[in-house]
């Protein structure tokens, strides 16, 4: 097959492209360029957007003697992933980039250019694993190193980009792949792993949106509405934090407060006990199923962050259902035009998830990717929660 291996400079990436290599595939490195002024985001090895990236990916595809080229996505990049990050704080959710870029950029706008320059698909450096049933659906299944598994960030993937997708590295843990990488004489072999979101230079992600949204006070208040001290924007605030909130009087048993919940219009940030964090149910919305989806409820797991435990979980999917609509009248003419009906348009799936292993700290953004076994069945935006009730 002709393959683009998608190269981000890492020691993931690069022993990704060199086993298609092995597999006898036709591999073409490609390094995605995601800003147009580089060093606007992160430098260095902590990030995966750098020059110095670009660099690595490069000479990795020279070690492995593939052809390589760099592909602009930074409008693409800024539209889906960073004016949405944006968004979704504005909004008073936390979102996660890391899935919106693997649903919009790397298996999207990548697969696509690939698929129409005559390639049959794309090879990451993500820990997971595809297998086909005996149905020919392409299943994707958790990676060997659960330390590594990166099938929750791809969870937003469907059957289609699955069937253009190579994860050479699932089977594979991390040591491996630092020895592999070595004995090909790959440089980033020691390369550290890349950490928090590549755009933002120094990973302070308060004062990135402080600059970009500016002040927006509000009130920082108790569970009684009391007011504790004003702050300057609640982006700078997500559900389950206890670090930074500066309220300077203690809660009156002495233990620290979380934040509770945030309303976006007023600004108000509300904070708490940690128990009062825990939440037994969640609702979804804008479902992404790697298959066929559930159409009865199903006993699973769900996963609720990037390196979140699992939870045990019932999941129904509320069946699509189509809006009436009256027809359109027909304009008096002669002849009289035939009557035109307007489009049906279906309502929108949604998801409720049961959590019969409670969660704490799950905020409205984040994704809900569930499981059957180490199968990911699909994927779901939390809309809201339900706190588990206080007896």
């Amino acid at each position: 097959m002709r393959i683009v291996a998608a190269m981000s400079g890492g020691v993931d990436s690069a022993v990704a492209a060199a086993r298609a290599v092995d597999a006898g595939h036709d591999v073409t490195g490609v390094h995605l360029a995601l800003s147009r002024n580089p060093r606007s985001y992160r430098s260095g090895a902590r990030g995966c957007c750098s020059i110095e990236d670009a660099g690595d990916a490069r000479r990795a595809a020279d070690a492995l003697g593939i052809p390589f080229y760099v592909w602009d996505m930074s409008e693409e990049f800024a539209d889906h992933v960073v004016d949405d990050f944006i968004a979704e704080y504005t909004a008073g959710r936390t979102p996660n980039p890391c899935l919106r870029c693997n649903e919009k950029i790397k298996f999207a706008a990548v697969l696509d250019r690939a698929l129409a320059l005559g390639f049959d698909a794309v090879a990451t450096g993500h820990y997971a694993q595809l297998e086909t049933a005996p149905d020919g659906t392409i299943e994707m299944h958790r990676a060997i190193d659960m330390g590594k598994d990166q099938s929750y960030v791809l969870g937003v993937l469907t059957q289609e980009q699955l069937a253009h997708s190579l994860f050479p590295l699932g089977d594979t843990t991390k040591d491996v792949v630092r020895a592999e990488a070595a004995a090909r004489g790959i440089q980033v072999a020691q390369k550290p792993d890349s950490h928090d979101i590549c755009f933002i230079p120094d990973g302070d992600n308060a004062g990135w949106l402080a600059e970009k949204l500016g002040p927006k006070p509000g009130s920082i208040v108790d569970e009684d509405g009391t007011v504790l001290r004003e702050h300057d924007g609640a982006y700078a605030f997500t559900i389950g934090q206890r670090r930074g909130l500066r309220l300077g009087v203690p809660a009156d048993d002495g233990k620290p407060r979380f934040v509770l919940d945030i309303e976006p219009v007023s600004g108000t940030v509300t904070v708490g006990s940690r128990e009062a964090l825990a939440v037994d149910a969640l609702e979804c919305v804008k479902p992404l199923w790697c298959g066929t989806a559930p159409t009865e409820p199903l006993d699973c797991t769900v996963q609720l962050r990037a390196h979140g435990d699992e939870h045990r979980a019932r999941v129904t999917v509320t069946p699509v259902e189509p809006v009436e609509t009256s027809p359109v009248e027909p304009v008096e003419t002669t002849p009289v035009e035939p009557v035109e009906t307007t489009p049906v348009e279906p309502v929108e799936t949604t998801v409720h998830v049961d959590l019969i292993d409670p969660a704490s700290g799950i905020a409205p953004g984040q994704a809900c990717v569930i499981y059957a076994g180490t199968r990911v069945v699909g994927s779901a935006t939390i809309s809201a929660t339900t706190r588990v009730a206080v007896h």
